[in-house]
């Protein structure tokens, strides 16, 4: 298969330059993504009130629990994708083309009324105070009916992604950020319609997003292309795409589940403490999809080379991705905080909501890179087509002490300094647990190649 222009060969030649061409625009790519929500935010902040704020920002964890599960299979077309690439298998690839296309939308329908119906009780079982519930729901149920066109875009870029070509997606995230921008301005300021507004930009903006990558995919060459009426699910791929992504989105939402724990315990603190955390968060979601974009990096680069028998580039990839994850976590967290007072003020002019965010980000941002570090170790092990190992490894290690945590640290001293502590303990213990997996892994992997070799 030829390499194109806006592709990458991932098995030939010095690996930083590459890495960081496949890196950069994912980077920018996820922070556009992220300022889909971060529109949201500030305008509701600005114009809608501290309620509205909150209601916007308690969902997210929420929103995380019931997609990551679905979001997960898409790790596994990736994974599949990028094996057959690097082995030359051009039927597989388009047979795991076709078949994770139709996978999404069949997730995305049935997660419009999965979120719809279960939308209220799970805000009311989080504790989500009275004077919020109501604007969380709604946004919440808008935002589901665009599940379809959330799950189409995630499944395509994960194939294009898979062949090292991040720049296209980059562009369609940043045509529907726009669209997205000025929607949230004409529908909360023009029309007054609050978190409905935002909600609504959201799904249309999603809708773009999907439909720029199904026309990029329909006009692909080669076995990347998408044919409409070649539309199927083909069992074999599937069931490898369940066997890599599921344990992969289980890890999700099982962090999903702790994360919503947390949310819950930050309830509890009241509407201007939920505020503050919120705004908090998503500036810390800058930081960490800066470093997602080297997991996905180690992920793809890693499964090409599997795929291409070239072994020997494995622990150079995870070195050099380990290395660049930890500089841009350690840089970007810290001027986060820095500037974590101006920063802020885009979001609440409440020097109340301010203080609260500054207490998150000082314990989370100043250490975000132990994260990125954990998380690229995770992208190796599942790049080795090893999936089950890291998803019981991350939630024993996050999840697990995260909710023992919970339920003893943090109500024997409780206070939201000692809540948020609980995330760079339990991403060091984690990060250390995964290192020893990938050890042990690549020894397998190395006594392998010489019994081979021997027979």
């Amino acid at each position: 298969m030829k390499t194109k222009s806006y592709e990458i060969d991932m098995c030939n030649g010095p690996l930083t330059g590459k890495l960081l061409k496949f890196a950069v625009p994912l980077m920018l790519s996820g922070i556009l993504q992220l300022l889909f929500n971060a529109a949201d935010i500030v305008v509701v902040g600005h114009f809608a009130g501290h309620q509205a704020l909150a209601a916007v920002g308690s969902t997210g964890s929420l929103i995380n629990l019931l997609v990551n599960v679905f979001i997960g299979l898409s790790i596994g077309t990736n994974v599949l994708v990028a094996n057959y690439t690097g082995a030359h298998q051009e039927k597989a690839v388009s047979e795991t083309v076709h078949t994770s296309i139709l996978l999404s939308l069949l997730c995305g329908t049935f997660l419009i009324f999965f979120g719809i119906i279960l939308a209220k009780p799970l805000l009311s079982l989080m504790g989500t105070p009275d004077d919020v519930i109501s604007q969380a729901t709604l946004y919440m149920q808008i935002y589901f009916v665009g599940m379809p066109a959330t799950m189409l875009y995630n499944f395509g870029a994960a194939v294009l992604r898979a062949t090292g070509d991040t720049q296209r997606p980059l562009y369609f995230l940043f045509a529907a950020g726009i669209i997205n921008v000025i929607l949230n301005l004409i529908f909360v300021i023009c029309f007054h319609m609050g978190v409905a507004g935002v909600a609504t930009a959201t799904v249309i903006s999603q809708c773009v997003s999907a439909l720029l990558v199904l026309r990029c995919l329909l006009h692909e060459t080669g076995c990347f292309k998408l044919y409409l009426n070649k539309l199927h699910i083909h069992k074999d791929k599937l069931v490898q795409m369940i066997r890599i992504g599921l344990p992969a989105g289980m890890q999700g939402a099982i962090f999903s589940i702790s994360n919503v724990l947390i949310q819950s315990s930050i309830n509890s603190f009241g509407s201007v403490a939920m505020a503050g955390s919120t705004a908090s968060s998503n500036l810390e979601g800058f930081v960490y999809t800066s470093m997602n974009a080297f997991y996905q990096a180690c992920l793809s680069f890693t499964s090409q080379n599997l795929g291409a028998n070239k072994k020997e580039r494995i622990n150079k990839i995870l070195i050099t991705c380990e290395i660049l994850v930890f500089f841009v976590g350690l840089i970007m967290g810290n001027v986060a905080y820095f500037f974590g007072d101006r920063l802020l003020h885009i979001y609440s002019s409440d020097p109340e909501v301010i203080r609260f965010g500054l207490m998150r980000m000082q314990v989370i941002c100043t250490v975000y890179f132990l994260c990125g570090m954990m998380d690229v170790l995770v992208g190796s092990l599942r790049g080795l087509n090893y999936s089950i190992i890291p998803m019981i490894v991350s939630i024993v290690g996050v999840c697990g002490l995260r909710i023992l945590w919970i339920f003893t640290i943090f109500q024997w001293h409780r206070s939201l300094f000692i809540l948020y502590l609980s995330y760079p303990v339990t991403w060091l213990g984690t990060a250390v647990a995964h290192l020893i997996c990938f050890i042990i892994i690549r020894k397998k992997l190395d006594e392998r190649k010489h019994y081979e070799l021997g027979n």
